[in-house]
């Protein structure tokens, strides 16, 4: 039995639909990030699981119990938002302790609990301070902890990292799933960024246009997303999206591209289907020789991306392409305009219909 369970959830406002039909379960221990563009309704989703906000129809199960009509107090959820919500009057130890006085803790209990998870997230020496007093990392931790300091069998965490500085982001999505994982709850997590649902997950619900469109682990949601919009919203920079017909006519499914016939790894595809293969920039190879099968190329510019490059391409027919390399490789392509060529392997091209939009042979989400 999942701990958390979300049945056929539906909510709307007076604007119009704001998602429909939703349905995921998260067990003990596991993380299940919802990811989508903003305004997707994943903030909304919270909201009602936590009790705060109704659904117009649907079902909310924690531990076996329906909960949909139970008020927040009695759900056993902590929560954490993404603009830290303390309490401007309070120290971070009352702030962290609220959960447990509104429990009516014993004195000694709460300093205890407060102690402790304080200890974990490196802020003892920020309880005495008020909000106003602490970095935007220290606020996080503390709104992280208050959530945590009366070990919720569920616990929501609604984009918690989106205000803290890179450094700090880039830490804690490598401390939170030991942390999280620590407290056994089943951790519902809210973000649109792709990197940190990709960091943090142990599945991932992608939710767009109102539905979950894909759940699954993180690396079967990158490299078999079900369908253009999943794709291009795991990757940076983008996947290349290439018009193409499948041909058939020489025994052999294969679909045109840059002035070449590509045999294709997928099955399931029928021959004069209009479709567009996906292909992502680090399956790009770009040689500054010309191996055989190699395509010509027109490297119009790269561009430095952290530690990688970005090559920006022109085909033989002027298609655009987009390739990523190491920095140290960036250095044999200059930074002006020149002739390369180009491989890929037939495996690595995700192919969609033209027409839905849909996975060709895309397996079950």
């Amino acid at each position: 039995m999942a701990r958390l369970e979300l049945k056929n959830l539906t909510k709307g406002f007076k604007t119009g639909p704001v998602f429909n039909d939703v349905s995921l379960s998260v067990e003990a221990g596991e993380i299940v990030v919802v990811f989508g563009p903003s305004g997707t309704g994943k903030t909304v989703l919270l909201r009602i699981v936590a009790g705060v906000q109704d659904a117009d129809a649907g079902t909310v199960v924690i531990d076996g119990e329906d909960v949909t009509e139970a008020p927040p107090e009695q759900r056993d959820v902590g929560m954490a938002f993404q603009n830290f919500a303390l309490f401007p009057h309070m120290s971070a130890f009352d702030n962290i302790a609220s959960p447990l006085a509104a429990r009516h803790a014993a004195a000694d209990k709460l300093k205890q609990g407060v102690a402790s998870i304080a200890q974990l997230l490196k802020i003892e020496h920020v309880l005495g301070h008020a909000p106003r007093e602490l970095s935007n990392g220290q606020k996080q931790r503390t709104a992280l902890a208050r959530a945590l300091v009366a070990a919720p069998k569920v616990l929501l965490l609604d984009d918690p990292l989106r205000n803290v500085d890179a450094k700090l982001r880039y830490e804690m999505r490598l401390e939170l799933p030991r942390l999280l994982k620590s407290f056994d709850a089943a951790v519902l997590y809210v973000t649109q960024d792709y990197k940190e649902a990709m960091a943090l997950a142990d599945r991932i619900a992608v939710l767009r246009d109102g539905r979950i469109e894909q759940w699954s682990e993180p690396a079967t949601i990158y490299r078999e997303p079900v369908s253009i919009g999943v794709a291009r919203l795991f990757g940076d920079p983008t996947i290349n999206l290439l018009p193409c017909r499948i041909d058939g006519s020489n025994g052999r499914a294969t679909i045109g591209l840059f002035g070449r016939a590509v045999g294709l790894a997928e099955t399931g595809a029928t021959p004069g289907r209009a479709c567009i293969a996906g292909l992502r920039p680090e399956h790009v190879v770009v040689h500054t020789d010309n191996p055989p099968g190699a395509i010509p190329f027109d490297l119009d510019a790269v561009m430095p991306v952290n530690v990688r490059s970005v090559l920006y391409l022109r085909g033989p027919q002027g298609e655009e392409l987009l390739a990523t390399v190491g920095e140290s490789a960036a250095s044999r392509f200059g930074r002006g305009h020149r002739k390369v060529w180009v491989t890929f392997e037939a495996e690595d091209i995700l192919l969609f219909d033209a027409a839905s939009g849909a996975r060709v042979a895309a397996p079950a989400s």
